[in-house]
């Protein structure tokens, strides 16, 4: 995600999920922790607005305590020999942490430890998160990782022969009142080189046939929403290496008013038999979220589980752009 005051692309949960007032609703979500508690702090008002906000609103306390859970600090110097009692050389280094977090902002956190194996690493999160290692792809820069280091968790969802038809099937329900569109996404690229997006406006590829998307299919009786894109993996061109798939809220300004979002995935051939079931239990205050990605690096085509928000809609890709190509840089996806 973006934040729109520091320009910075930060995990969800470095954004606040409740507003500082009452008052504060009329915006939407979009600076992160940081700048909204510096705002309070040195101007005791909202970053977003002109609300008067002091030290001591609740909200603001409790964005603090958020900041202090994901970035715990380390004594040293000083602060070593102003404490109330000294700490020992092994005290001083079991406050150092590492924070393995996924793009949602789930996260756990581990002690510090130089010689532990990212085997290990694994069966921590496998203990934490519920995932098998061998699904587990935890990614760090390549260089030597250090205390109070974030790691992330991606996770291989799926990883199949080249030869299936797949189908991508999303689901979601109206918001409480009215009836409302999200939209279902999936970009094209090369590499790093974007190719083309299809969506409801773009159902038939123009480089790429072996995509096709369902368009509109809603059910007005029981309030759901529903969408399928069709992806023959066989037939999909050489020069095309990902496919990037995101929901969006058309008219609404966040995806957070649409509940029970869902995506299966399942071979066209055997449409009872899902091979994925994945439900997305943390839409925000932003307008869309990238759900996975079909990739191949050059072995094998898999589906990694990505559920990173981020800003834009089918009405204007830009910021969704944006957000991939941080994905691609860091190499995510």
């Amino acid at each position: 995600m973006i934040c729109h005051q520091c320009g910075e692309d930060k995990l969800s949960d470095e954004f606040p999920h409740e507003h500082l007032t009452v008052e504060c609703t009329e915006h939407p979500l979009l600076h992160c922790l940081r700048c909204v508690t510096a705002s309070v702090r040195d101007h005791h008002k909202c970053s977003q607005c002109d609300v008067q906000v002091t030290e001591d609103n609740m909200q603001y306390k409790q964005y603090v305590k958020s900041l202090e859970f994901l970035f715990p600090t380390i004594a040293t110097g000083d602060d070593v020999n102003t404490a109330s009692q000294s700490l020992s050389p092994t005290d001083d280094e079991s406050t150092s942490r590492i924070v393995i977090t996924t793009f949602t902002g789930e996260c756990t956190t581990i002690v510090y430890n130089p010689n532990q194996t990212i085997l290990s690493v694994k069966d921590i999160v496998e203990e934490e998160f519920k995932i098998s290692c061998y699904k587990q792809s935890l990614l760090y820069n390549d260089i030597e990782l250090k205390p109070n280091s974030t790691i992330y968790l991606l996770v291989l969802l799926w990883a199949e022969p080249d030869e299936l038809d797949v189908v991508f099937d999303f689901f979601w329900k109206y918001p409480h009142s009215g009836c409302n569109f999200l939209d279902a996404s999936v970009l094209l690229y090369s590499g790093s080189q974007f190719v083309e997006v299809i969506d409801c406006n773009h159902t038939a590829s123009q480089s790429c046939s072996a995509v096709q998307h369902s368009g509109d299919v809603m059910n007005h009786a029981k309030r759901l929403g529903h969408y399928s894109i069709n992806v023959s993996i066989k037939s999909i061109p050489v020069h095309i290496n990902k496919l990037v798939f995101t929901l969006s809220a058309r008219n609404s300004p966040n995806i957070s008013k649409y509940p029970n979002l869902s995506l299966k995935v399942f071979d066209a051939n055997f449409p009872d038999k899902e091979f994925i079931i994945n439900k997305i239990s943390h839409a925000s205050y932003l307008q869309a979220i990238i759900i996975c990605c079909l990739t191949n690096k050059g072995s094998r085509w898999e589906i990694i589980d990505i559920k990173k928000m981020s800003a834009g809609n089918a009405k204007n890709y830009v910021p969704l752009k944006k957000s991939i190509v941080g994905l691609l840089r860091n190499g995510f996806i």
